[in-house]
């Protein structure tokens, strides 16, 4: 089987997240996109993340009705900061005979000299940066792989913000995220 891994903070996750993981699926023909949230980034300022809980809540209603994707909580059982090579070594024991294919957006590739065990990660997975935009794609290392997808620029500190703001956030999020958002009233 072809495994896509999406990790991410996903706060909130939004419909970049989903046309990156679909678009991702049909270039590459994979079987499935496990999402994996995590539960404290090791590069972010975490005071404004909501909780690891209501972060899977919002992945598992995002993706819910596609049976291609999955949600794991791997990395929030885990608990502490979330190290991509930690992850990455469990699902090679979970998928020992699957092909890895670990996604991200061309947003990281600033970070990625600081990431924990790269060589190792690099080793493990096929390692699949797509493409968005405003973030240019220079110096990519030959073992990354890119992938054009649709331009969909919208990030969760934009949603955010427009949620403190009092302002519409609607379309840029799954309306079962939008409405998990204010039941629970995120992020005002």
């Amino acid at each position: 089987m072809k495994i896509g891994i999406l990790g991410g903070t996903f706060n909130p996750i939004h419909i970049g997240h989903l046309i990156l993981a679909e678009e991702v699926k049909e270039k590459l023909s994979l079987d499935k996109v496990i999402f994996v949230p995590t539960n404290l980034p090791p590069h972010k300022d975490n005071s404004e993340i909501a909780s690891a809980g209501a972060r899977l809540a919002m992945v598992k209603v995002a993706i819910k009705g596609n049976a291609y994707f999955l949600a794991s909580d791997m990395e929030i059982k885990r608990d502490g900061r979330s190290y991509t090579i930690d992850t990455l070594k469990e699902f090679k024991e979970i998928y020992p005979r699957d092909e890895l294919y670990f996604i991200i957006g061309s947003d990281l590739l600033k970070y990625l000299d600081d990431w924990k065990d790269l060589d190792e990660i690099i080793k493990m997975v096929r390692f699949i940066v797509a493409t968005r935009p405003g973030y240019l794609l220079e110096k990519i290392p030959p073992h990354i792989s890119t992938i054009p997808i649709r331009a969909v620029d919208i990030s969760g500190f934009e949603i955010r913000k427009a949620i403190k703001e009092n302002k519409s956030f609607r379309y840029l999020v799954p309306e079962a995220v939008f409405n998990y958002i204010v039941r629970k009233r995120l992020y005002q």
